[in-house]
């Protein structure tokens, strides 16, 4: 078999890197517009084999660049080698690889049929959806999160998500790859025609969309009660923070830090994720600062520890959130539902013995029972910690149950100063737009921030410094978004569309192949194919060309 030649490979490197360019810190957002084209072009006239090769490469290249802060977090807070924190790098690289790589080989049965730009759209989107779920799910930094300042944009969140977003990326790649490469596409006029007025629609319907939404919040005369809000950001370094000889010394900076608030007279005030680094169950002298401070500043004080209860002679730990009362009682607490699979608990424990050695700070928690909001006195809150925000079915739950504002805790000093606290708080931004809610985002060393419902960030703190930051926010009586109601409906709908046909080819193909046109060499294979687990992963776009659309002439 023919190998690939060092352009493609190239080729396939710069769609990666392209790709990890389009997401913060940088500004190059606009690219990612067009990241895809080097490689759609690379899989003009390739083999099946080649193009998996060729999509592998470019997840490689993308995920490599994208998340290098893994190795940051691992050898200087895990201990490990950094070519030990390399490798585990590179193991899940390998692993988010796989479904471009999946994505680039199912092209290969679609490139040939009519309107097959929202086709490859729709396996795009199939994809990041199955990414999102799988082995407990992992759906950081999809493509629609590159646009979260783009406000016009990104409204159509609060119908169909991220994802809708990532659709539409997707769908402009393939239009700029026909327009410029793809003589077969431009031949079909009529169906090239229609297919160039429908993207079109798609483009000045969403920001019609989103124009609507912005200005009708201006306009709002909804508007009933304000609320005065505050977000301590303590600046812990991580190497200290769980030294018990610096607890004080932290309670202290973080009372110090909210006493500066007391003259605005918050109703609400918010501490990070595991602001508190000690067990407050326990009631200890530092326990009753806590809730002095309460008192003192007459608010509602959420903040972060840790907890534990006992269990047939075993301590099972939690992250949870804290809710005190102005009076200093302890109203509620949240636990935290999910987990970071390494970082707060190693999965299969009993047949992984040894990963624990491999990651010394990870913690030994357990998830929570509920998900359900913090009740303050005529406000509901919805607590979202640390990693809980790339979810967006937890701010669903959130939100369906009462809650008018999201607040994300979390402690982003295990990235240092790389790309993560950048990436995400992109990510949190979409959550606020997906469920219209205010969502107050408190971190340890930043990036604090106050986004509202429609996405944009009305105030943001500086990474690694002591800020405190205030905001009076006027609350609404919204109805929940039609993502809220209904959920990622449009992404199931896209893989639902995508598994329907992969079981009719597959009838098809087992009753009557030569009813088909078939791709080349696909027919001395077909039988083999049908009957193996492969099947569902190589026939599945190609019964979407079928069934969806006709075979272009």
């Amino acid at each position: 078999m023919k190998s690939l030649s060092r352009k493609k490979i190239l080729c396939s490197i710069l769609s990666g890197v392209m790709l990890t360019a389009s997401f913060p810190p940088g500004k190059l957002d606009w690219i990612v517009w067009f990241a895809l084209v080097p490689l759609l072009k690379n899989l003009e006239k390739e083999s099946y084999s080649h193009a998996f090769k060729l999509g592998l490469i470019t997840g490689l290249a993308h995920y490599l660049t994208l998340m290098y802060w893994i190795v940051v977090v691992l050898e200087t807070y895990g201990g490990l080698h950094f070519l030990l924190s390399f490798g585990v790098l590179l193991l899940l690289s390998l692993y988010l690889s796989f479904y471009p790589a999946l994505f680039s080989l199912l092209i290969c049965y679609v490139k040939a049929t009519r309107f097959k730009a929202f086709m490859i759209a729709s396996l795009w989107v199939s994809f990041e959806y199955i990414r999102a779920k799988v082995l407990t799910g992992f759906p950081w930094c999809l493509l629609g999160y590159t646009q979260y300042k783009h406000l016009n944009l990104i409204q159509i969140a609060d119908l169909v998500g991220v994802y809708g977003l990532s659709f539409l990326i997707v769908i402009f790649n393939v239009f700029i790859f026909s327009l410029l490469f793809d003589a077969h596409s431009r031949s079909q006029k009529k169906f090239f025609k229609w297919e160039v007025l429908i993207i079109l629609l798609m483009a000045v319907l969403t920001l019609t969309y989103g124009y609507h939404r912005i200005s009708a919040s201006r306009t709002d005369n909804k508007k009933q009660k304000s609320v005065k809000l505050s977000i301590i950001q303590g600046n812990i370094d991580q190497s200290i923070k769980w030294n018990p000889a610096y607890q004080e010394k932290t309670i202290d900076l973080y009372q110090k830090l909210t006493r500066t608030t007391y003259h605005l007279k918050p109703h609400l005030i918010v501490w990070p994720e595991t602001s508190v680094p000690f067990f407050f169950q326990n009631r200890t002298r530092f326990s009753s600062k806590l809730f002095q401070i309460s008192k003192e500043s007459g608010a509602h004080l959420i903040f972060g520890s840790p907890a534990y209860r006992q269990e047939n002679r075993k301590i099972i730990y939690y992250n949870r959130a804290y809710h005190l009362s102005p009076n200093g009682a302890l109203i509620d607490y949240y636990d935290k539902v999910h987990l970071v699979p390494f970082g707060e608990y190693v999965p299969l424990k009993k047949f992984l013995p040894f990963v624990h050695r491999l990651v010394p700070a990870a913690g030994d928690f357990a998830s929570g029972k509920e998900v359900a909001p913090l009740k303050l006195p005529n406000l509901s809150a919805g607590v979202l910690i640390c990693f809980e925000v790339i979810f967006p079915e937890l701010a669903r739950i959130h939100t369906k149950k009462g809650a008018q504002i999201l607040i994300n805790m979390t402690n982003d000093a295990w990235f240092g100063m790389t790309s993560a606290p950048y990436q995400h708080l992109s990510m949190a931004v979409f959550r606020a737009v997906e469920n219209g809610r205010l969502l107050i985002r408190a971190a340890n060393t930043g990036f604090s921030a106050f986004i509202n419902p429609q996405g944009r960030i009305i105030k943001q703190s500086s990474l690694f410094r002591k800020e405190i930051l205030n905001h009076k926010e006027r609350l609404v009586d919204e109805p929940l978004t039609f993502y809220t109601r209904y959920g990622d409906l449009f992404a199931i709908s896209m893989l639902f569309i995508n598994l329907i046909n992969i079981f009719c080819i597959r009838l098809v193909l087992i009753s009557s192949p030569s009813l088909l046109i078939m791709p080349s060499g696909a027919r001395k294979s077909i039988k083999t194919v049908s009957h193996s687990p492969a099947a569902t992963v190589f026939l599945s776009a190609w019964a979407a060309s079928t069934f969806l659309s006709r075979p272009a002439s």
